[in-house]
């Protein structure tokens, strides 16, 4: 079946491991000093990894794979690692994979072991798909939690101030980085963060991208290091979303900001798949 799966760049992994306590199924190793995907069904491709490799080598592509199996998994951790079955509980709980932690729960119930967790509520299954995924992708609809925000009238005045801001786009030399405050934003933080212009923008230059779906991340760290070292910029703020393949985008900065060899303040923002800073 074709679907999501992590993808490992073993150029670019240096076998640090970080990346193996953050993957409560047990999908990932290290081998001959290179971490690889050693089990396709037990990669849920919710991509919890993502945000702790150092190095920028793993990343979620969609492909032909093995399907995910949860009783398998669940099987594997309390034969091998039974201390993690919290872990793996509360990782599927936190990205709402309501049918995986149902059938995990069942294992644990077949096999006469406690449930180390509140059982979900049946009703919270009900608009859930069947499959896994990443949660950056699947379906919600929380249109009817919006209010009218007020206090508004007429339109609002965007406070962008360059163009162009996709960093495939941007020439590192622009004029307009010299001494400023730079936002490097996820592309969805704009749409999800209403006051994104007001919050983020004002006075400040911004460049965009999508840590999971663009290709070309080497460009972007290229380009990012050459901005930091010559643009004398005055902070950086960092907007992604809460979504776990996001957090890609706070390790290329970082790692581009330890290569350009500047000290340049860093702060970085979440925001929820709802709307709000967390």
């Amino acid at each position: 079946m074709k679907r999501p799966i992590i993808k490992i760049d073993e150029d670019k992994c240096n076998g640090c491991g970080l990346c193996i306590p953050n993957c409560p199924e047990g999908a990932l190793q290290i081998i001959d000093g290179k971490a690889k995907l050693v089990k396709e069904l037990m990669c849920d491709g919710l991509g919890a990894c993502l945000g702790h490799c150092p190095e920028g080598a793993i990343m979620v592509e969609e492909r032909e794979a093995e399907e995910y199996d949860e009783k398998k998994v669940m099987e594997n951790i309390i034969e091998n690692s039974p201390g993690s079955i919290k872990d793996h509980l509360e990782h599927l709980k936190e990205h709402n994979q309501i049918v995986y932690l149902n059938q995990a729960i069942a294992v644990l119930k077949e096999k006469g072991l406690d449930v180390p967790l509140e059982e979900p509520k049946a009703e919270k299954s009900k608009n859930m798909p069947p499959m896994g995924g990443c949660p950056g992708s699947r379906m919600m609809d929380f249109s009817k939690k919006r209010e009218t925000s007020a206090g508004i009238q007429g339109p609002v005045s965007s406070e962008l101030s360059q163009w162009p801001i996709q960093l495939h786009l941007i020439n590192p030399q622009a004029p307009y980085f010299q001494g400023a405050d730079l936002v490097v934003a996820a592309d969805c933080a704009a749409f999800a963060y209403g006051n994104f212009h007001q919050k983020f923008l004002k006075d400040e230059k911004v460049v965009i991208f999508c840590p999971k779906l663009d290709a070309g991340m080497d460009v972007y760290e290229e380009k990012l290091i050459e901005i930091f070292k010559t643009a004398n910029l005055n902070s950086i703020t960092l907007v992604h979303m809460e979504v776990p393949c996001c957090y890609g985008l706070v390790s290329l900065v970082e790692r581009a900001l330890k290569k350009s060899g500047k000290n340049i303040l860093l702060k970085d923002y979440t925001v929820s798949i709802q709307g709000e800073l967390i």
